[in-house]
């Protein structure tokens, strides 16, 4: 007889707990078309890169975090910040509705649109002078399975901006921070924070962790007062690689793209390992809508990676009721030798896709065919 607890649990975790798959699964139909160019920005200006988008609470606007019409805010040669804001809130149509936040950010990563609309943007990196060629200590990326973390857990000399967490109204006001100016080794933090999300009961959750230092989850709860910490580098259950992206469930759990290990892992709030999936390809961006739907964003296979040959890089769809993959825009790049297509991925309320790529500087939008 199968014990009454474990029945249960069997059936509490039934929709995330399937058996896995690790062949590539490349072949789903793409049932979008692509739609560039959409966005007027404002001032002549262009794309920089950008790898945060979320939509906002009326399910039709869409926030944005770019990197200053460049990969970086900061002109590391000058130390000079750009004074153009990267912060930007888009309608259905286009047009630019509010932009903020210039002199803030080095390098916006991750974004998230809570339940009042407050805004919540990740700044990735510092402004520590650039080591010398051939010096270690550089943020480390992109690093193969098995190899060891590189880089600092803690601030580098001369880092006195960046590596934080900031809330914004809707209006663009500052309404709070998290973190060291510059980053914080633990029990301090951040260092190179990558995505941001906040509960139905306010907690915050930081993923932390971009290729160097720790790889870990904090979570917070709504004053800013840090709760708790879970995860580590490696490769078993709740253990992390690169925790660069993060998305809630219906039911409140919490799914993590541990993009370097090729994976999303699944968690309850109080950081219980659930189950993990590796049918949606190595995760740059996670989104999840109102119907439970899993859109994956995959910039790096066969690219950036050198661990997960045989999988296109592209944005794939599926159910998490049976975890199937049943739809993939696949990157148009297919040589592509560095990163490519979306890393940031987010759905309005008609079913929309949006795709904020790093490598091509683009705010792609995918409608059905």
């Amino acid at each position: 007889m199968i014990p009454r607890f474990l029945a249960y649990a069997a059936v509490a975790f039934s929709a995330v707990s399937w058996a896995q798959t690790v062949a590539p699964t490349n072949d789903a139909p793409n049932p979008y078309q692509t739609i560039t160019g959409w966005v007027h920005l404002p001032d002549g200006r262009h794309w920089g890169s950008t790898s945060a988008v979320d939509i906002d609470r009326n399910g039709k606007d869409i926030w944005v975090a770019e990197r200053c019409g460049e990969n970086s805010c900061l002109d590391r040669a000058t130390g000079e910040f750009s004074k153009l804001d990267p912060i930007l809130k888009i309608d259905p149509n286009g047009n630019v509705l509010i932009h903020f936040g210039a002199g803030m950010f080095v390098a916006p990563h991750g974004i998230y649109v809570d339940r009042q609309d407050n805004v919540w943007v990740t700044d990735y990196q510092d402004n520590a002078p650039l080591p010398a060629r051939g010096a270690r200590g550089a943020r480390g990326e992109g690093r193969g399975r098995g190899a060891a973390p590189t880089g600092p857990i803690g601030p580098r000399p001369g880092a006195t901006k960046g590596s934080q967490v900031y809330k914004f109204s809707n209006t663009g006001k500052l309404l709070m921070t998290l973190g060291t100016p510059g980053g914080a080794a633990e029990p301090g933090y951040f260092y190179a924070p990558d995505d941001v999300i906040v509960a139905s009961n306010g907690d915050i959750f930081v993923s932390e962790g971009h290729g160097a230092g720790n790889n870990r989850i904090l979570k917070f709860d709504k004053t800013g007062k840090l709760l708790k910490t879970w995860g580590k580098y490696g490769t078993g259950p709740g253990e992390f690689d690169q925790p660069h992206a993060l998305a809630f469930d219906s039911k409140g759990r919490l799914y993590v793209g541990d993009r370097n290990n090729n994976r999303v892992q699944v968690f309850d709030q109080d950081g219980n390992f659930i189950s993990e999936m590796r049918q949606f390809s190595r995760p740059s961006g996670i989104f999840i809508d109102k119907h439970d739907n899993l859109y994956v964003a995959d910039s790096e296979s066969e690219s950036v990676s050198r661990n997960h040959d045989g999988w296109k890089r592209g944005i794939r769809m599926g159910s998490l009721k049976d975890g199937k993959v049943i739809a993939f825009i696949p990157d148009p790049n297919e040589h592509a030798t560095g990163t490519s297509a979306a890393e940031g991925v987010a759905v309005d309320a008609k079913g929309n896709i949006y795709g904020a790529e790093v490598g091509p500087k683009d705010l792609k939008k995918y409608v059905k065919k």
